[in-house]
């Protein structure tokens, strides 16, 4: 049994141990190889077995394992879209999904950056439009946001969050479900998000070029 089909199964369950994700909803997906690993339908994150793992290939076909989750093509797009993405974890948590709930929802910024681990970890994230769970009507607009950002938010669903491993990824989804729960803490009040300025201090600064 590879370490990455161990490492799948100790975040699954960590994700539900933690409160992140709830019965049978969420999943997670990684590459391994030529192949993508991603949990199987029906199976709480509880539940998930390293030694009982859907495998897919690169374009989502199932070949082996059990059969995979229905949202198992949410995880191809993302990975399709961004080469350098490992993983992806999908959850239901409870203030990211209340987030994708709400009518007024801002499109360009719908969580401002309240902290600075969330200008780090997340943002931008990416708001879809509404597909039922399972409609693989929505891959090609996950296609689409995934190229522009790591973190989407699929309207009255929940959080689908691409990293370079499973940890990173989870803590980007961390860090998104803190900052909603912020949001919805401070509601009526007077907040002060991070300005632009300090987000950009935030980002990876670029080696300059040595001069000629």
């Amino acid at each position: 049994m590879t370490e990455l089909r161990k490492t799948l199964e100790r975040v699954a369950h960590s994700i539900h141990r933690r409160g992140l994700t709830h019965g049978r909803t969420g999943n997670l997906a990684v590459r391994e190889g030529d192949h993508i690993l991603v949990t199987p339908t029906g199976v709480s994150l509880a539940d998930v077995s390293a030694a009982e793992l859907s495998v897919l290939d690169a374009d989502g076909r199932h070949l082996d394992g059990p059969p995979p989750t229905k949202e198992a093509f949410l995880h191809v797009a993302v990975l399709q879209s961004r080469p350098t993405a490992q993983a992806i974890v999908h959850t239901h948590s409870v203030h990211a999904a209340a987030l994708s709930c709400l009518a007024d929802l801002d499109q360009a910024q719908p969580l401002p950056p309240l902290t600075a681990y969330y200008g780090m970890r997340v943002a931008p994230l990416e708001v879809l439009p509404y597909f039922a769970p399972g409609d693989k009507a929505a891959t090609e607009a996950v296609q689409q946001a995934a190229t522009r950002s790591h973190a989407l938010l699929l309207r009255n669903h929940g959080p689908v969050i691409a990293g370079s491993d499973l940890e990173s990824a989870l803590d980007a989804l961390e860090e998104l479900e803190h900052t909603a729960q912020i949001f919805f803490l401070t509601q009526g009040m007077r907040t002060a998000p991070l300005t632009e300025h300090q987000l950009a201090a935030l980002q990876p600064q670029t080696p300059q070029e040595p001069r000629p």
